[in-house]
């Protein structure tokens, strides 16, 4: 799309026409707002904030959405033409969620949206429902949450049921519900890793403050900042230079818990985009090697473009697929990065369209999956080397389930993590080897981590 016709779209349009690939076409909501928002390079910063804020919100609060949408409207959102519903729910969503946003504006733009594309006889429909819900100071009434606990946590925090349930048999009703609350916490800033072969973290600091980025400390990590104020990352000058790379707090425990020592020969499966090989590498201290691997051109040629952009001499990428035997890697690998494929709940606040598009039978698959694989890479740690597994999620089957069922059938055994994780956090499970982060306990995302020893 030209610069010309992106300017003759609303903002409200264009988030809309965003909604309608990612709900209706299939597109990940993360890819396709990004790359909508590179390309249309007349809208302003602060045209880019509302149509964020507008997509991720109504993707993150859709199933609540639907219900109130429901009980207002005879015709029921799934019977209803794909344009009008996600005008409708991104229209309630403002309505709803925010607050500087004015009714009459919503309902007016709305009006507008219809007719110009080619709705004009249901412009009527979308103004009678949503000025019925503007005028209802009561709002909808949820289920009661003393006798439709499930019921009601998913229409409330906007979570398929099964999600909900599935979790209730892992984890207490209050962790729960402060997992679901997490989701919906205002997300101000990025977290990145320093990359400490270029700069400190006082040098890099020193940088953004000079592009007019905001920093502040990482939360558990010292070699973590959390940054605002930026227009796009391919913006940030530093960025470009590889001083630093996007990277959760999680995923930077991954170097740590590995123990790295210099002239480890380190093998990552599933890697990319990189961070945690390239943070591998950076431990190595310009020694040894990481190899880190992936199935496709495309993941592969991501990860090329991270190691060129960072200026690591100790690491490659390769294309090969983590669930065929590799024989010339049998025993070479003093450390193997297993973080693979998983259901991805804990990254829901990130990325909502997640939840809507995992189920109970994909879950399950993903756990013979991530079997398959962890028989296969096992076979690359040399005896007494380690082997990280890591998911970023929050389902047991997935990860301990997998660590117990791997134990029992391979020659591996959970090792401490005493002295490898940082103070700062909390983990009562360190001496047994293994970490789970839990959103709204943890100030992280989701994740999972072990670390396994391979018997000598």
């Amino acid at each position: 799309m030209t610069d010309r016709k992106a300017a003759e779209k609303s903002s409200r349009e264009i988030a809309l026409d965003i909604l309608i690939e990612i709900l209706e076409k299939g597109d990940f909501s993360h890819t396709q707002l990004n790359r909508t928002l590179k390309t249309q390079t007349a809208l302003t910063k602060q045209d880019r904030s509302f149509i964020t804020r507008l997509v991720e919100g109504t993707l993150e609060r859709l199933i609540t959405l639907d219900y109130i949408l429901n009980g207002y409207s005879k015709v029921k959102v799934e019977k209803m033409k794909p344009f009008i519903r996600n005008l409708l729910r991104m229209s309630l969503y403002q309505l709803k969620y925010m607050d500087q946003v004015p009714d009459s504006a919503v309902c007016n733009e709305a009006v507008k949206l219809a007719g110009k594309r080619g709705f004009k006889s249901l412009s009527g429909f979308v103004n009678g429902v949503l000025r019925n819900i503007a005028r209802n100071s009561k709002g909808s009434v949820f289920p009661l949450e003393e006798k439709e606990r499930e019921e009601y946590l998913s229409i409330l925090y906007s979570t398929p049921r099964w999600i909900i349930e599935k979790w209730l048999k892992d984890y207490d009703y209050e962790t729960v519900k402060n997992m679901l609350a997490a989701q919906f916490e205002e997300k101000k800033y990025t977290t990145i890793r320093v990359n400490l072969a270029k700069n400190t973290v006082e040098e890099l600091t020193e940088r953004l403050k000079e592009e007019n980025v905001e920093t502040i400390d990482g939360n558990y990590l010292s070699c973590a900042l959390k940054i605002q104020g930026f227009e796009n990352m391919e913006s940030i000058k530093a960025f470009a230079k590889g001083r630093f790379t996007v990277q959760d707090e999680s995923s930077m425990l991954i170097g740590l818990i590995a123990g790295i020592q210099e002239k480890d020969f380190i093998i990552d499966v599933c890697g990319a985009p990189g961070g945690k090989a390239l943070h591998a590498a950076e431990l190595l201290k310009g020694t040894g090697m990481v190899e880190t691997r992936d199935v496709t051109d495309y993941k592969v040629a991501l990860i090329q473009e991270n190691i060129r952009r960072m200026g690591l001499p100790n690491i490659k990428a390769v294309k090969k697929d983590a669930t065929l035997k590799d024989e010339d890697s049998i025993l070479k690998a003093d450390i193997v990065l297993a973080d693979l494929p998983c259901s991805g709940l804990g990254v829901i606040g990130k990325k909502p369209d997640i939840k809507y598009n995992m189920t109970r039978e994909k879950q399950q698959e993903l756990v013979k999956l991530q079997r398959e694989i962890l028989s296969v890479v096992s076979g690359y740690v040399k005896a007494g080397g380690i082997l990280i597994y890591s998911t970023c999620t929050v389902n047991r089957e997935e990860n301990l389930g997998n660590v117990e069922w791997f134990t029992e059938n391979y020659p591996f055994q959970l090792e401490s993590l005493e002295g490898l994780l940082p103070e700062k956090l909390p983990c009562e499970t360190k001496e047994k080897g293994y970490l789970q982060l839990i959103p709204g306990i943890h100030e992280t995302d989701g994740f999972f981590m072990a670390r396994l020893r391979k018997n000598t």
